[in-house]
């Protein structure tokens, strides 16, 4: 769990950073700010779907984790905790739940994340997650100085997901295949692509009801190959 645990800080650290450089910045560099980091997210996006495979599955999942979340309404949810949360502890960021969500996909969906995990579960080595750590201390930084708040609390489901994976990979290394993770990885690239059209404010997309994709997509590729 040492990698994760360092992954978690390093996501702590570089929010809070970016949250000091927030307050210095005039309206008109936040602005372009914003823009920077849409692209960023749709860069990202478009690199972890460019050597899509199953695309079916893939299209099967997204159709079938964005009706799961339409009826589960997780949209609506998500701002409804968001705003309690804000609430409750005075947080004054209007882009929380946007920025939580987006950190959580940025950080925990990739190939990088199941990879390193699984490593750390199976081998005991730590290497591919410090890596990644550095990674997202800078990621963290940047996007907290445009999201705020929400960033850094990120790193409570990132610890929930990544040590949840490490401690699976534990006793059940073999489930994590090299189909399931990349179709992980598509589907996380497509979701990232969804969310920096958010950013960009191109067209307002619920990407949060097409998050039981992700699960979805484990299950059909577990089932069907």
């Amino acid at each position: 769990m040492l990698g994760t645990l360092v992954n978690t800080g390093a996501v702590i650290v570089g929010g809070t950073i970016g949250l000091l450089l927030k307050k210095s910045m005039p309206q008109r560099i936040t602005t372009i700010y914003f823009q920077a980091v849409g692209l960023f997210t749709l860069a990202i996006g478009i690199t972890m779907v460019v050597n899509m495979k199953e695309i079916l599955i893939v299209v099967g999942s997204m159709v079938i984790g964005g009706v799961l979340g339409e009826w589960m309404n997780l949209e609506d949810g998500a701002d409804k905790l968001g705003n309690f949360l804000k609430n409750r502890f005075r947080i004054g960021s209007e882009k929380f739940t946007e920025g939580l969500v987006t950190a959580f996909l940025l950080f925990c969906v990739g190939a990088m994340t199941i990879t390193g995990t699984i490593d750390e579960g199976v081998r005991g080595s730590h290497e591919l997650l410090f890596t990644k750590s550095l990674m997202d201390f800078f990621s963290a930084m940047l996007l907290a100085s445009a999201f705020g708040i929400g960033v850094v609390v990120s790193s409570i489901p990132l610890l929930i997901f990544q040590g949840t994976i490490t401690l699976l990979a534990m006793w059940a290394s073999t489930f994590f295949s090299e189909s399931i993770i990349n179709g992980l990885t598509s589907v996380g690239g497509i979701l990232l692509i969804g969310l920096g059209i958010n950013i960009l404010e191109i067209k307002k997309l619920k990407v949060m009801n097409m998050l039981p994709a992700l699960v979805v997509v484990v299950l059909l590729i577990w089932m069907f190959k």
